[in-house]
């Protein structure tokens, strides 16, 4: 019966032995993933024709919900063209009137 306390009581202390060490493991996952800085956005490059009237040039470019925003001036009204730049698929256009 002695024998069999002691089997015991060795085994609980090993099973507590290994529920820190998961536990510390765990925690300092947590811990590096929460400072780890973040993964550089990737940088693609985006070859595109935009079927636009002669003396169209563009005035500036920003990020607008996953698209680009392409501010377009001359040939025209000046408009903003917005386009996916996954596909380089036009997916919409604004059109500032005058």
């Amino acid at each position: 019966m002695e024998g069999s306390m002691r089997l015991l009581k060795a085994v609980t202390i090993g099973m507590g032995v290994l529920i820190l060490i998961g536990m510390t493991v765990v925690i300092v996952t947590i811990a590096r993933r929460m400072t780890a800085p973040a993964p550089p956005h990737r940088v693609a490059e985006l070859a595109l024709h935009l079927d636009e009237p002669a003396g169209t040039r563009i005035a500036g470019i920003a990020g607008a919900g996953g698209r680009l925003a392409v501010q377009l001036q001359g040939g025209g009204v000046d408009r903003v063209v917005l386009v996916d730049p996954d596909s380089g698929a036009v997916t919409g256009r604004i059109t500032l009137g005058r």
